[in-house]
């Protein structure tokens, strides 16, 4: 019998943990999974995050690690994202947010910059 990969109840826990990030930052899918106590399940936040209605969380926030929007061939929602980001102040270098700007950082007082 093979291990489940995720457990019940995974894409609720996604959606509570990507409601925490706040309007104006971004995350990542590989930092949702980890403040889950999940780390290799990156993908696996992905595909909740494309499973649910737009008004159960702020999907919009979840980027890839690179600072692009992963569209996966869905032009349409990855336009609709961009839009939602740049209206929360994000801004975009190209097709590229600054992480190092805009990420937030689950976790005590770790805030936006850890470490500044």
């Amino acid at each position: 019998m093979a291990a489940r990969v995720v457990s019940p109840g995974f894409h609720r826990r996604v959606y509570t943990v990507v409601r925490t990030v706040p309007e104006g930052y971004v995350t990542t899918y590989g930092d949702v999974a980890a403040a889950m106590g999940s780390p290799r399940v990156a993908r696996h936040v992905g595909w909740a995050l494309a499973a649910m209605k737009d008004e159960e969380a702020p999907w919009h926030r979840v980027i890839n690690a690179q600072g692009r929007i992963s569209h996966r061939g869905d032009t349409g929602r990855a336009t609709l994202q961009r839009a939602l980001l740049e209206a929360e102040g994000i801004e975009f270098k190209g097709d590229r947010v600054d992480l190092k700007r805009f990420r937030w950082w689950f976790g005590g007082d770790r805030g936006p910059n850890p470490g500044s």
